[in-house]
């Protein structure tokens, strides 16, 4: 390897790390937010929210290096440019495309590398990740009694506390317990002036010591629902023990969810996505088969004897009966709306199954585009820095982020109009790339020809580079 090629490597490792790192935090946080109600006030500890934290990570790679190399090849040869680095180089008879021949390479490494991510880790870490959250939406929130809210978080109980003492609100005022575990409503009650909580065996059982109370039970008569007796029963002190296994974190198994396109790699997704398009082919079918029984053609006369002589015959049987053209009318009405609720009913669900195949397509695409976006944001970092010949964090991150948001709405239109089968899925996939492709061989154009794009000058010569090429045709006619 060669001086020049160490030189920019190095220049361009240190922003690519930092920059790496800081949209990795940044599309984590934002993702996390979205679940932030699913964990907050369950007790989950450190190393659930740790576990969820890495999965999630990992899910965020694909996504970030993009916008790290975008971002970092600008700030590099933006750098190279404004220390005057870069015209050096050039004038020691070494072209542009030497120079950025480095990063490149690296960027070649890192989408080869970021395509054998997708397919292997990320659905890995999908799996291990969804089905975590799920495991964390089901359980329930943490113990959590609250001073004059009915608490019912215990299955068969509802505990109310009027007031909460104590450094750790452990000492209760006001105590009502409704018991029911016996499946007959509110027919035991429990009322204590003051009592105690605590848990028991590592926290699996909670303890209420209750003081100074009165049991009340209601005892039905079978034979008199009106004559229902109550049972009061006074105590000093009462220990009730509830078990708290309702608050434990009990995991699905991941083979649950194995289904889902999610944590399918390619192979499994394109056995998929085949299954369901000839299943959809053979439905498409069917459907016109099972449509010609409800078509029945039936010739009759409008004019001449026959038809007069079959209406009077009508007519001798019984003068109510409506003439004969009149029941094939309503018979053609009741068999086109027969025909009508069945294609309805049959066109939602082809539909429906149309748009899971394209969404199983659009996973396949989609390894295959995030992978291709890194070379793709190279292509407009590198030379667009070494035009701009601006480094740091200043104008190099302004840009940066105008072109991925750019590439990212596109990227979310065009996998929605695939997913509604508005656009073939793989042209809808491909649009992002195929749009800012010209813009990225644009600026390598100027970049090579040492053009000042970001001039007021560039700009004002531009209409007179335009028209030059029509000089010659307008003077000729």
């Amino acid at each position: 390897m060669k001086k020049l090629d160490k030189l920019i490597l190095k220049a361009f490792a240190g922003p690519f790390l930092l920059t790496f790192a800081v949209v990795e935090f940044i599309l984590l946080t934002q993702y996390m937010l979205k679940y932030l109600d699913d964990l907050v006030g369950k007790d989950l500890g450190m190393s659930v929210i740790g576990q969820l934290l890495f999965y999630f990570s990992v899910l965020m790679i694909p996504i970030s290096l993009p916008l790290a190399v975008l971002l970092s090849s600008l700030m590099t040869y933006g750098t190279l440019g404004e220390h005057h680095e870069l015209t050096a180089i050039k004038t020691s008879g070494i072209s542009l495309t030497r120079i950025l021949r480095p990063v490149m390479l690296v960027s070649v490494v890192l989408s080869l590398g970021a395509f054998w991510f997708n397919n292997t880790i990320v659905p890995i870490a999908n799996l291990n990740a969804y089905s975590l959250l799920w495991d964390l939406r089901q359980q329930k929130l943490a113990l959590d009694i609250r001073e004059g809210v009915f608490y019912n978080g215990i299955p068969g109980y509802t505990i109310k506390v009027n007031k909460k003492l104590g450094d750790d609100g452990d000492i209760l005022m006001g105590v009502m317990i409704y018991d029911h575990t016996q499946g007959s409503g509110n027919a035991r009650v429990i009322l204590a002036d003051s009592g105690r909580m605590f848990t028991r065996f590592d926290g699996q059982y909670l303890s209420l010591e209750l003081y100074r109370g009165k049991t009340y039970v209601e005892q039905p008569d079978a034979r008199d629902r009106a004559g229902a007796t109550f049972v009061r029963q006074a105590f000093d002190r009462n220990m009730i023990t509830f078990s708290l296994a309702s608050f434990d974190l009990n995991r699905t198994k991941k083979e649950l969810f194995t289904e889902n396109k999610m944590m399918k790699n390619i192979p499994e997704l394109h056995a998929y996505s085949d299954s369901l398009h000839n299943r959809l082919m053979i439905e498409r079918k069917q459907m016109i088969m099972q449509l010609n029984p409800y078509y029945t053609y039936v010739r009759f006369d409008t004019t001449g004897a026959a038809a007069n002589r079959r209406v009077a015959g009508w007519k001798v049987h019984t003068k109510k009966l409506p003439p004969p053209q009149a029941g094939y009318v309503e018979q053609a009405l009741n068999r086109a709306r027969n025909v009508r609720a069945f294609a309805s009913s049959n066109t939602e669900r082809l539909t429906t199954l149309a748009k899971d195949t394209a969404g199983y397509r659009i996973e396949i695409y989609r390894k295959y585009t995030q992978s291709a976006a890194i070379l793709l944001m190279f292509l407009i970092g590198a030379p667009l820095g070494s035009i701009i010949k601006k480094g740091g964090l200043g104008v190099p991150i302004l840009i940066a982020i105008t072109f991925f948001i750019v590439y990212y709405v596109i990227s979310i239109l065009g996998e929605k109009w695939g997913r509604e089968t508005i656009m073939p899925v793989g042209l809808s996939m491909w649009m992002a790339n195929a749009i800012l492709l010209p813009m990225g061989l644009f600026f390598l154009y100027q970049a090579r020809h040492d053009s000042g794009l970001l001039e007021v000058d560039f700009w004002r010569r531009l209409p007179a580079k335009i028209r030059w090429p029509f000089r010659g045709y307008q003077r000729s006619s």
